[in-house]
């Protein structure tokens, strides 16, 4: 049985929920025939029993790939900023990182001043303000980005180095 690295076990996962999607399309193909009465049926190439069998086995495949998964991202480390976080953790604040590069985007592109719309017959002329610096946040916008692309790239880096024991052959 040959390993397989975290990295393709990602690729592989989805190649597995693919599959299993396209056995539950099959499924509903050979379990119907339409035909007029009394008339044999048609023979198919598979029954609904194989299909059934395979797709057991696939969803197996899954759950295993799954689990070893889920343990390699515990039981393995990345070390970013002097930390060392385990896999699942790092693909948090990934994350975490992205979504304050997006927050701290919109407010660098926000206006020091604007002058909403009046909708009333008031004579009082409305200023929105920030009360921020829309230049400072867009730095930390960029920042914030190269953070999440330097994790990503060492959470990357770390999963071609760590192997499963996992057979793909028969999905690659």
């Amino acid at each position: 049985m040959a390993n397989l690295t975290l990295a393709e076990a990602v690729k592989l996962k989805s190649v597995l929920s693919k599959r299993i999607h396209e056995l539950e399309e099959e499924m509903d193909r050979v379990a119907f025939v339409e035909t007029e009465r009394g008339v044999a049926l048609p023979t198919q190439a598979r029954t609904l029993t194989h299909v059934e069998q395979e797709i057991d086995q696939v969803r197996k495949d899954f759950r295993l790939l799954d689990k070893l998964m889920y343990q390699a991202n515990v039981e393995n480390d990345v070390v970013f900023q002097g930390e060392s976080l385990t896999i699942v953790e790092a693909i948090e604040l990934a994350t975490q990182l992205r979504a304050k590069a997006r927050k701290y985007k919109e407010f660098g592109t926000a206006l020091k001043e604007e002058f909403p719309y009046s909708y009333g017959p008031e004579a009082t002329s409305i200023v929105k303000l920030a009360l921020f610096e829309p230049e400072d946040y867009r730095l930390k916008a960029i920042e914030a980005e190269r953070q999440a692309n330097r994790l990503s790239n060492a959470i990357n880096a770390k999963n071609y180095s760590i192997e499963l024991a996992f057979d793909a052959d028969n999905y690659f």
